[in-house]
């Protein structure tokens, strides 16, 4: 692969990455004897199993397809040595020689919407911002998502959940914080929330908030075991008071869910 292939390939990286689409870098960074491609050859593989380049072809490139199927859905890079000397073996090729590449997947920023844009929410957003979050936020008060009211917003969305929801569908590398003014907007929202992919949704709210607002969630006809998806109340306890804290608090929840899978 010359170096203008190479130049295409990071091209098409820089695209992937600011367009949001998850993408695996394979780079081949050793070889020994006889091989079909040299070291610093790439090649990129999306999520669909498509592909910008080769590493070689054949039976080998098709493993090494599903190897960074498995380092995009693990969100870590990988180190890959093959063989290609018996496929009776199960080696990938008969060129005679192996090579080494490295798996390097690249992400789109893990998404956070925040709902409910009073001081904790500007609080959640700014921090989030800060921690490289891309982050999406909701309030049927238009002045309370304004650009002036919430410059480190990615999206802001001043209308109903639903709408927002639609607009900005969730996938399920996304967060939800639900800090909103009142019981009865989360009753009206958590159902809507829970049909998501989400891999966190945290409510804010005290003991006794949250008890009458599941009983009125089940009340409605919400199942009692789908509510335990949900955290409440929001955030790691640290003892915080002031925003500052309490978006720390909710931040540390939401990094500790998607780093561990762990609640």
């Amino acid at each position: 692969m010359s170096g203008g292939d190479n130049a295409r390939i990071l091209r098409d990286l820089n695209d992937a990455v600011a367009g949001g689409k998850p993408v695996v870098l394979a780079t081949i960074v050793a070889t020994k004897r006889s091989v079909p491609r040299r070291a610093g050859t790439k090649m990129l593989i999306f999520e669909d199993g498509s592909t910008r380049g080769t590493v070689g072809g054949g039976q080998m490139e098709a493993t090494v397809i599903a190897a960074a199927a498995e380092a995009l859905r693990r969100h870590k890079p990988d180190l890959v040595e093959y063989e290609l000397v018996n496929p009776e073996e199960g080696d990938p090729g008969i060129c005679g020689g192996s090579l080494t590449l490295y798996l390097e997947p690249y992400m789109p920023p893990h998404n956070v919407y925040v709902i409910g844009c009073g001081h904790v929410g500007r609080s959640v957003i700014d921090l989030a911002h800060w921690l490289g979050y891309h982050t999406i936020a909701i309030d049927d008060r238009p002045d309370l998502v304004s650009e002036e009211s919430l410059p480190n917003a990615d999206i802001r969305f001043a209308g109903s959940v639903d709408a927002a929801l639609q607009a900005h569908p969730v996938k399920e590398d996304s967060s939800i914080v639900v800090v909103t003014r009142s019981p009865e907007v989360d009753i009206r929202i958590i159902p809507s929330l829970l049909a998501t992919p989400a891999r966190y949704i945290g409510v804010m709210g005290s003991h006794n908030r949250w008890r009458a607002t599941r009983e009125q969630l089940i009340a409605d006809g919400t199942p009692s075991e789908r509510l335990e998806k949900l955290h409440v109340p929001i955030g790691i306890e640290i003892q915080a008071e002031t925003l500052e804290e309490i978006a720390v608090s909710i931040m540390s929840e939401v990094i500790k869910v998607n780093r561990t899978g762990v609640d």
